[in-house]
């Protein structure tokens, strides 16, 4: 089965706006055991759009789109596929009516405009927007030659907030009753912190050597501060052989792994302090509460969380965490004495069980030979002491301040867990 998606915009091909549906609805797809093999985006322009449909109807089984189905001049998927298949578009009463609905809940005049929304295609199925005004769509069409599937072609609208509940709920079971799976799918990610790449591979590949023989799909994806591993294995005995794999794999990285799929640091962190009822605040300078703001994304960080000194400037490093004048005069903000002191001072002022201190050089400029761009001092004190550690992370500004978030929240993790960190860069 061939799966093709479509994502049209020509805001996507200036740059202006990140495709995101690409990852989300890829990720949605392969969780339910259906792989994309192919996806392009494509402009709002009319030769471009029907173009690219015209390509993937002679290629993949399940075609979907996202965008152009609007009110405005520049939303055209729903005329120019309907132009491309030869089909006359007609008013739906049930779309028209809930775009009525749409606004006569929000007490606002439904502007004519939007009427053009519920004009669908002769021989489509209206998915209903929940959560706006354009339907999506889901077109049957006959088996493209030398395929044994049907073909179906599904629109859908383009802001985040309409289309993944509606692909989610709605268009999910209509793809898996026309594509029905005949056998068991298993796709499981490790996710580890510390580690490089090439490190996981040498240490994982070859005792896996006997799964990946048998079938099993072995990947890495390596991003900023983590790596992932990940299983992927079809059949019926495909949770059995993951499940072994992932024991191995447990074993062989050890607490290096800190979570699964969609787990986060963060996350993780959040859940070990709220089983153990216990807090953690924070100390940050060179990453302006950003360890702080990830923190407190997780639902159910004012548990454990209880607050952030942002200490950017050296006064209020000395005022607010009690950081002695000497050491900010003769050793500097940005070394071992100031992240134990500001780490001490924050777990003193916040009354935590855990506080973390980070203070660096982020650039470009500032560096000198004995402290270069990328120096970067993270504390951690706790009830057993105060540990600091050293890294050196050359990177622009933003990757800086998310790779020094990654080494100080992997730290916190191996404290809370009773982990010893193993010297200077031992969580790069």
């Amino acid at each position: 089965m061939y799966t093709e998606l479509i994502n049209t915009g020509s805001e996507l091909m200036l740059g202006r706006v990140l495709n995101s549906h690409q990852q989300w609805i890829c990720r949605r797809l392969a969780d339910q055991g259906y792989t994309v093999t192919r996806q392009v985006a494509v402009s709002d322009e009319g030769v471009a759009i029907q173009d690219a449909v015209r390509e993937a109807m002679g290629r993949a089984d399940l075609i979907i789109t996202t965008g152009g189905l609007g009110p405005t001049s520049d939303d055209l998927t729903r005329d120019l596929i309907a132009q491309l298949l030869g089909r006359t578009l007609k008013e739906d009463a049930g779309a028209l009516a809930n775009i009525e609905s749409f606004f006569a809940s929000r007490n606002r005049p439904m502007p004519q405009s939007t009427r053009v929304q519920a004009l669908v295609p002769e021989g489509a199925q209206v998915i209903p927007n929940r959560n706006g005004t354009a339907p999506g769509l889901a077109i049957p069409l006959p088996a493209r030659p030398g395929s044994k599937h049907p073909q179906l072609l599904i629109m859908l609208p383009g802001p985040p907030r309409e289309l993944h509940p509606m692909f989610q709920d709605q268009a999910v079971p209509i793809i898996q009753r026309t594509f029905p799976l005949n056998d068991d799918y298993v796709c499981r990610t490790l996710r580890t912190a510390g580690l490089g790449e090439s490190w996981v591979e040498e240490k994982i590949a070859l005792p896996l050597k006997p799964w990946t023989d048998a079938g099993m799909d072995l990947g890495y994806c390596a991003r900023t501060g983590e790596v992932d591993v990940r299983f992927v294995c079809r059949g019926n005995d495909a949770k059995a052989r993951v499940s072994s794999a992932e024991t191995l794999c447990r074993e062989l990285l050890g607490h290096y792994v800190f979570g699964v799929d969609d787990d986060t640091l963060e996350g993780i962190i959040v859940q070990l302090l709220k089983e153990r009822h216990q807090t953690v605040g924070l100390a940050e300078s060179c990453t302006g509460g950003f360890v702080s703001n990830r923190l407190t994304n997780v639902p159910g960080a004012s548990e454990v969380f209880r607050g952030s000194v942002v200490s950017y400037h050296n006064q209020i490093k000395e005022s607010a965490l009690g950081v002695p004048a000497d050491i900010l005069q003769n050793q500097g903000a940005v070394s071992e004495p100031c992240a134990q002191r500001m780490a001490e001072g924050a777990r003193r002022a916040l009354g935590v069980d855990y506080a973390l201190s980070i203070t660096g050089i982020a650039g470009p400029g500032g560096g000198t030979p004995e402290k270069p761009v990328g120096t970067v001092f993270i504390g951690l004190a706790s009830s057993t002491g105060t540990v600091v550690i050293q890294n050196l992370n050359r990177f622009d500004r933003e990757t800086f301040k998310f790779v020094t978030s990654q080494q100080a929240l992997n730290l916190l993790r191996q404290a809370i867990l009773g982990i010893r960190p193993r010297g200077p860069n031992s969580l790069r």
